[in-house]
């Protein structure tokens, strides 16, 4: 495979499957001391990458799950945010701005902070009053953070009496680290074909819905938009019909990623909708990468993981297709702002 480590994706993806137990007994700990609330507290791409599990709280759980920008709760705060809340705060660096400046408030709050960091010795992975490190880099760092997110939302159900068979999706999650190897492979002859069609223009309408949706807008924003100078419009496929479609013409890319649970029939809808208007749609459907042993339930929840898997090797080749390094920035942590 192109400009890849194979023996470093796996350790990594290891790293993260690894720490299941852990959070699991710290989720527990919480709950037992009676945790009223969960909050997701990620700044820019970290925070994209919580959502999925918290998406799977507020729809399968009666346990209140929250979303939030840690800019605005600093300025804001909120009314739920409280001693009995338990805060997750990923951060691969562990020194985003934002990030450290709420965790000054949440210690003052008294809330309970977990941390995922990549690297122990910086202030998220000092601050936290549990840590979990798993060292990671931008081309490994979604499926680590959705795997770890995902392990403490179904921790939640678990504890709670909300989830029945979490020994069974425990089981098959903890092979995935070598399935996603396998996909990665199977995916490569396809991924510089995909490449060249991001290549070919310099706007891209970007879709999807449910738990891949968080990847259509991280992709968007955060590789094409940050690490390749790409402009896109990331929208979810049910806004879809209520304002972009209007932007959908002869030649306008339409990069549709369609997943695996209930919520598929939204991004079939955008699917049966743009060919009639525009030959340049390109579908991503996680439902054509092979996964042996896991079942369906299971590949529903990870569906976000298994895009993020396959557009890192698109990505790989779009890096060298336009010689423009993943790693080029102008403004991100280079001046001022």
């Amino acid at each position: 495979m192109l400009n890849f480590d194979e023996e470093r994706f796996l350790k990594i993806q290891a790293g993260a499957v690894a720490l299941r137990q852990r959070l699991d007994d710290v989720i527990s700990e919480c709950l037992s001391a009676g945790a009223e609330n969960i909050y997701f507290l990620g700044t820019g791409g970290a925070a994209i990458l919580m959502q999925p599990a918290a998406q799977l709280l507020q729809r399968r759980s009666r346990f209140p799950a929250f979303i939030d920008m840690p800019a605005e709760l600093i300025l804001a705060g909120s009314a739920n945010l409280t001693p009995k809340s338990i805060v997750v705060m990923p951060s691969l660096s562990g020194t985003t701005k934002e990030s450290v400046a709420l965790l000054a408030r949440l210690k003052e709050i008294g809330a309970t902070v977990i941390t995922l960091v990549g690297h122990a010795d910086t202030p998220l992975g000092q601050g936290g009053d549990h840590v979990f490190v798993n060292f990671a880099e931008d081309d490994t760092s979604c499926e680590s953070f959705y795997l770890q997110s995902l392990f403490i939302a179904l921790s939640v159900m678990r504890h709670r009496g909300e989830i029945s068979n979490y020994g069974e999706i425990a089981g098959e999650l903890e092979r995935l680290p070598s399935l996603l190897l396998e996909v990665k492979r199977a995916f490569e002859p396809k991924a510089e074909a995909f490449a060249r069609k991001l290549a070919a223009a310099d706007y891209h309408i970007i879709t999807g819905a449910g738990n891949v949706w968080p990847e259509a807008f991280y992709y968007g924003m955060c590789i094409l938009e940050e690490m390749q100078w790409i402009r896109t419009r990331p929208v979810h496929a049910s806004d879809f019909f209520h304002g972009t479609l209007e932007l959908i013409d002869k030649g306008v890319s339409l990069i549709l990623f369609k997943g695996e649970d209930e919520l598929r029939p939204l991004a079939e809808r955008v699917e049966n909708f743009a060919p009639a208007y525009t030959e340049a749609m390109t579908v991503l459907d996680t439902a054509e990468f092979d996964l042996p042993g896991i079942s369906p339930n299971v590949r529903a929840l990870i569906s976000p993981v298994l895009l993020a898997t396959v557009l890192e090797r698109i990505s790989a080749h779009l890096e060298v297709m336009r010689n423009h390094p993943l790693t080029t920035r102008r403004y991100y942590k280079r001046v001022a702002y």
